[in-house]
């Protein structure tokens, strides 16, 4: 039999599961490029800084653990999720919808308090929109792709408006470019695991037109978009030659990907396109980051 000690390590882990940590991981690392970027390459306020990072991995987190609980249902039906600690029975839907309203209610309002309004809009803005409208649409429209890109793209919106206190050009610039960036990522993911989507009754794209014709226009359209749309912060000035030519170059490798991953409609092409989307966000922050000496 298990010890106390390793029941309670258990929980704490499945707990600490459905908070998504890989996920949240990312939108912490764009939350403070975000905040670099507003506040000219600097982390001060520092304790701004750090507030900002805690209210986001919390009310972040507790979307994830809200997205768990509104499809406990679906994740019992699909390979890769069957597993989570809810359909699992690990946590109760019960325990898990209570955690992941404190979460949120936690994060939103610290945000409030010790940032400023608008951060604490955003931050709710993002869950409302995750949790509420993308998480039913995945069983309604394949449309829910683009619709959870909004949330996807807000995390470095919000760090800008901690540092700076409002919305301008250059946090809308960031948001465009990281909104058309996961269309093709999301596809890629889409494509790869099309048959359980099916499986639970999600209406992603591939499994909606399963010829796959749609999907790819969507990933090469979308990935020629990203392009000139990647370039906005040279044409404002936020960025110079350096971030533009990179991510020209960074562009082109996507795309040539894209192309590659529709002709030959693998499984193992979806993977790489999936790989170069992931390894193209953290060299577009770097690129931005570097170009302005910072």
């Amino acid at each position: 039999m298990k010890s106390s000690s390793q029941a309670k390590d258990g929980r704490v882990s499945a707990y600490l599961s459905l908070t998504k940590p890989r996920i949240l991981t990312m939108v912490l690392v764009m939350s403070a490029a975000g905040f670099f970027l507003g506040a000219g390459g600097t982390l001060y306020p520092l304790d701004t800084f750090i507030i900002m990072l805690l209210g986001t991995a919390l009310s972040s987190g507790g979307a994830a653990v809200l997205n768990h609980y509104l499809e406990r249902d679906c994740d019992e039906l699909m390979h890769r999720t069957r597993n989570r600690p809810i359909p699992a029975g690990k946590v109760t839907p019960e325990e898990a919808l209570s955690f992941g309203l404190q979460l949120v209610l936690m994060g939103v309002v610290l945000l409030a308090w010790q940032v400023n309004l608008l951060t604490a809009f955003l931050s709710l803005l993002t869950v409302f929109l995750y949790v509420l409208v993308y998480t039913p649409l995945k069983r309604v429209t394949w449309w829910n792709t683009a619709i959870g890109a909004i949330p996807g793209a807000l995390p470095p919106v919000g760090g800008w408006t901690a540092a700076t206190g409002e919305l301008d050009f250059g946090a809308w610039a960031v948001f465009l470019i990281l909104f058309v960036w996961q269309h093709p990522h999301f596809y890629a993911i889409a494509w790869m695991f099309r048959e359980d989507y099916e499986r639970g009754g999600f209406k992603m794209l591939p499994v909606v037109h399963p010829d796959g014709r749609s999907t790819f226009n969507q990933v090469i359209g979308f990935s020629i978009i990203l392009i000139p749309i990647s370039l906005l912060p040279v044409l404002t000035g936020m960025a110079g030659p350096l971030y533009g030519w990179g991510m020209t170059v960074l562009g082109l490798a996507m795309l040539a990907v894209g192309i590659k991953f529709a002709r030959t409609r693998s499984v193992q092409d979806a993977r790489l396109l999936l790989k170069a989307s992931v390894i193209y966000l953290p060299l577009f922050f770097i690129l931005i980051l570097g170009d302005r000496g910072l």
